[in-house]
Formats: structure tokens, sequence, C-alpha cells
């Protein structure tokens, strides 16, 4: 028995990926202009009540939050929340529970691609309602620089990362905008995708989306 809890503890990851290398700045990363977008100030974010506040807190070392509009008027809700411990114990709050908890419904959730040209990022579409209220939802997780949306895959990005003694970071790239037409909020959405990752820098880049430097010139199909 001894042995075992010796193995036990031998084998739990203790080192934190995010205490070595660059420091995550969302703030910073995140350009508030790119493409045809700039930040909507007179847009106050919607708050979390203090109990989901709290948890978030709990989990996450960062998030941001926004509001962004084009030129023709459209808008879209980033949110970006950034954890430096995704041990098991620390999860991800996904938009699944995010969404009901502050009193949505969710209509659909369907797992997907998000075509940037030459490359994809896995994602999950989801369509929350509330009262007269319909927000069609994209998603991404990342756990170090790989992006998913299976849990069993997170799982197994962690545990391959334990088994070197390391404990992954992580993060939540959140979209969304108001509209009953869910396949033209989507191409939106997409559309908002690839000029933020044209803006921000390769490093930022393989953050956010798990994409590597070498593709940052062929993101746009």
């Amino acid at each position: 028995m001894l042995l075992a809890v010796g193995l036990a503890l031998a084998i739990t990851p203790r080192e934190k990926i995010a205490d070595h290398g660059p420091r995550i700045d969302l703030e910073k990363m995140i350009p508030k202009e790119f493409g045809d977008w700039k930040v909507d100030e007179s847009v106050i974010p919607l708050q979390s009540d203090p109990t989901q506040r709290a948890l978030l807190n709990k989990i996450y070392n960062q998030t941001l939050s926004r509001t962004y509009v084009d030129f023709k008027g459209e808008r879209i809700m980033l949110s970006i929340a950034y954890g430096g411990d995704q041990s098991n114990g620390m999860a991800l709050h996904r938009p699944e529970v995010c969404y009901p908890s502050q009193g949505f419904q969710l209509l659909q959730q369907v797992d997907g691609v998000l075509n940037l040209g030459t490359r994809t990022i896995p994602v999950r579409r989801l369509i929350a309602t509330k009262g007269q209220r319909v927000e069609p939802v994209t998603y991404w997780t990342t756990v170090g620089d790989v992006a998913l949306v299976s849990s069993t895959i997170k799982r197994w990005e962690q545990l391959k990362l334990g088994l070197t003694g390391k404990v992954p970071d992580g993060l939540l790239f959140r979209i969304s905008s108001l509209s009953s037409d869910y396949a033209t909020a989507y191409q939106l959405q997409n559309g908002f995708v690839r000029d933020l990752l044209d803006a921000v820098s390769p490093a930022s880049r393989l953050r956010l989306a798990g994409i590597p430097a070498k593709a940052s010139s062929t993101l746009k199909p």
C-alpha cells in the first residue's frame, strides 16, 4: 500500500507549463481593432452572478470579454478564459454548463471544424436561447497548444503531459452573436476568427488555436 501511494505521488504532475515561457496577457494579445472589426465601447459585457463569478475566478487566471462591431453594424461577442492549471481538478468551464446555469436553454450542440484554408480548428456549435434572445455560439478549448473540443481527447492530452511531470495550461475561446439565422451567424463568426488570427502574432496564434507559425500565411481560404 505504501509503495502504491509512493508511486502515485511520484507520477503526480507538479511542473506547470504556465510557469515557463512567455506570460499570457489576453488584453495585450487580442487587438481592439483588426480587419473590419473594432471594439464596441457602448456595449457592456454581461456579468455572471456572484456564484458563477467565484467559480470562474477559481478556475481561470485571466478572462477577456469584448463585443466587436464591423462597418455593417454586425456584432460579435468574444470571450476568452485562460487557466494556468488544467489538471483534472481545474477543468475548463464549458458553455454547455455555463449557459444553462445563466437560465439559457440549449437547442443544438454540433461538433464540426472551422475552415481556415489549409488549416482547420475543431469547434463545437451551440444554439442558446433565453426568451426572445437567440444566440448561436462557436467555441473550442486548448490544452497547451492543442485545440480540441472532445472531453476524451482533452483527458488524453492531459495524461500525455502528466506522464512527463507537467501540468498543462489551457484556454476556452468562445464567440457568439444574436441571430435566428444560424447559418449566416456561423459564417460571420468564421470570418471574425480568420480576421483575428491573421492579426495576432504567430506565438499568440499557436496559443489561441494550435496553429503553428508556418501556417500563418495560409489562414484565409
